[in-house]
């Protein structure tokens, strides 16, 4: 059993090296015309002044579709001060998708026939300024035919938020397939060729989660899904107890809903691991604590590294407050991903961003306004 278990700890410990060895070194960039930003944005929105900051600073250029229900006073502001950059697509509120997809669709019927690249981002993220450039640079050299980022947790102080980051950080690091990989909605593109080819409207019409629509139509169609993997992309976190554990388990339970047998795959992968974690500490003795300790130990100073070459310093110290977990305690973010898995599927009901969603197969059955 120590065996397996070395095995195991080694087989963690390559899959971070596995993705320290694929960071691009020359990171190439192509700043085509033709290139348009779908935000969607909710109501209470206040502008987000630091990521229009960022944005602005990107080194490619690109039109910002700004997609509200029409009631966002912030992004009506901001259309008026730029309007030779900014376009706003007033929705409406959904009655049988979720709020994002509905805006999402929205602004695909908004867009002009000289758009030739779509990229999507999330209101919430702190993105590079190569992060244009990069994810347009497979699409315009013909290398793929929807790329992506992912996110990477910025945790605030405080053991809950650190241990979400830990859980994060985790499928942040994990190896990538080159040509099938999820597509992760907050940080995203695609050529307009590929979002008529796929009839991105339809894919998306009743549904809730947009990435794993998109994701499940894309592999459906054997398109080429591609990670760029320097663009880790930095995601504040804060929040409650509560809130910060029904975050993981509505990302969660969105897997389940889309496709049961990845989420079952992850979940197997987790049970696994976090059964080896209980033989090592109840049965392993201390040269099964140590294997799993010192394995635990290079991985934190391996996503340390990984750390520092996708993020910007402050940035990166920020997201270091996870390793903690890895260092302290490394089954701690394996049991309490497992328990955020199970509970997952004991329903089908996602409440997000003031709705409860009721979702089948991907598809939303009912929704209600919280607290109506």
């Amino acid at each position: 059993m120590l065996a397996l278990w070395l095995l195991l700890q080694a087989l963690t410990l390559l899959g971070v090296v596995n993705y320290l060895r694929h960071l691009p070194a020359d990171r190439q960039e192509e700043a085509p015309a033709g290139a348009v930003m779908i935000l969607s944005v909710r109501d209470d929105w206040d502008g987000g002044a630091e990521l229009i900051a960022r944005l602005k600073a990107q080194s490619a250029g690109f039109r910002l579709l700004l997609a509200t229900s029409g009631a966002c006073a912030a992004a009506e502001s901001l259309g008026a001060r730029e309007r030779d950059w900014v376009e706003i697509v007033r929705a409406g509120i959904a009655t049988d998708e979720g709020q994002k997809v509905h805006k999402i669709r929205a602004a695909l019927r908004a867009l002009r026939p000289d758009d030739r690249y779509l990229l999507f981002i999330d209101a919430d993220i702190e993105p590079p300024a190569r992060l244009v450039g990069r994810l347009l640079f497979p699409l315009a050299r013909g290398k793929a035919d929807i790329v992506t980022g992912y996110r990477l947790l910025l945790p605030a102080p405080g053991w809950m938020s650190t241990l979400v980051g830990a859980v994060e950080l985790q499928l942040a690091t994990m190896p990538r397939a080159a040509s099938s990989t999820m597509p992760w909605g907050g940080a995203m593109a695609m050529t307009r060729a590929v979002a008529d080819q796929l009839d991105l409207d339809a894919v998306l019409a009743g549904r809730l989660s947009d990435d794993m629509a998109i994701g499940l139509a894309g592999w459906r169609a054997k398109l080429r899904l591609r990670p760029v993997r320097d663009l880790l992309i930095a995601n504040p976190l804060d929040g409650t107890v509560p809130s910060l554990w029904a975050f993981g388990v509505r990302q969660y339970r969105h897997v389940l809903t889309n496709s049961p047998g990845m989420w079952l795959a992850a979940t197997v992968g987790v049970m696994l691991q976090s059964a080896a974690w209980v033989w090592a500490l109840g049965w392993g003795g201390w040269p099964a604590i140590a294997i799993g300790y010192g394995a635990a130990w290079g991985r934190a100073a391996l996503r340390s590294r990984i750390l520092d070459k996708v993020l910007e310093p402050q940035q990166a110290c920020c997201a270091r407050r996870s390793l903690l977990w890895d260092m302290a305690a490394p089954f701690v973010p394996l049991w309490a991903h497992l328990m955020v898995q199970v509970q997952a599927a004991l329903s089908h009901r996602i409440r997000w961003g003031g709705w409860d969603y009721w979702v089948k197969r991907g598809r939303v059955l009912r929704m209600e306004r919280v607290g109506a």
